[in-house]
């Protein structure tokens, strides 16, 4: 059990993104910016970098309605996929870790986005505190599933049956939570999976399911901060 203190997860999640911009991030690239506490992190040293005269030609693509309004307000020039559809590297976070680098994403509600961006990208970079590494997905974390409103309880109906505790998302109003594309989140407590893969795949042929948090085989490199430092893992294979 973690006995770190909200402040030195904080930390963590700085030296994490401060620490992946500084190795993978170079002049003239096209960057993904993800969306949550640590990558908003990568979005304020990506702004430090261009007041200290470095990177200041580095353009990025959010994930986020929220990303974008953080990088405007940081002046970090900004681009689309539809004029840059193939993008260097993106960093981002994630919720969960498993030990080959598949995660669980989309607690912050931006996981079609965050998808798609990963999918354009030649680099993906994961900067996560060590309380977010996991022995298996969904040890820790519920999956999310994005599905359009229409419909919306035939997918918990279906999702249900695969074995989850269905909760749909709700705002800090009480509101339903709706994602940037004005869809529903439903979060889907399976405990641990041990055939992710087989998940993922059920969930993609499922009409109304926009999308998942199950990102497989997409992460790069996974940068960890925690009491031992910053420790850098590239995928192997």
């Amino acid at each position: 059990m973690s006995h770190e203190s909200g402040g030195d997860t904080i930390r963590y999640k700085r030296e994490a993104a401060a620490w992946a911009v500084d190795a993978f991030f170079r002049p003239g690239m096209v960057v993904g910016l993800g969306t949550g506490s640590t990558a908003a992190f990568a979005v304020q040293r990506l702004a430090e970098a261009r007041a200290e005269g470095r990177l200041t030609d580095v353009l990025g693509v959010p994930t986020s309605r929220g990303t974008e309004a953080l990088a405007r307000g940081l002046g970090v020039p900004l681009t689309t996929l539809e004029e840059h559809p193939v993008l260097d590297v993106t960093v981002d976070g994630a919720d969960e870790v498993a030990p080959d680098l598949s995660l669980i994403k989309g607690g912050g509600g931006a996981l079609l986005r965050e998808k798609i961006v990963a999918q354009a990208s030649r680099r993906v970079v994961i900067v996560v505190d060590a309380g977010k590494l996991s022995p298996r997905l969904g040890t820790r974390w519920p999956l999310p599933v994005e599905v359009l409103p229409f419909g919306w309880r035939s997918q918990a109906l279906f999702l249900e049956s695969l074995g989850a505790r269905v909760t749909p998302r709700r705002g800090a109003d009480g509101a339903p939570f709706h994602t940037d594309q004005g869809n529903l989140v439903l979060d889907c407590g399976f405990g641990p999976l041990h055939r992710p893969e087989e998940l993922a795949s059920r969930l993609d042929a499922r009409a109304g399911v926009v999308g998942h948090g199950l990102f497989l085989s997409l992460t790069t490199d996974l940068v960890v901060a925690g009491p031992g430092g910053v420790e850098h893992r590239a995928r192997s294979g």
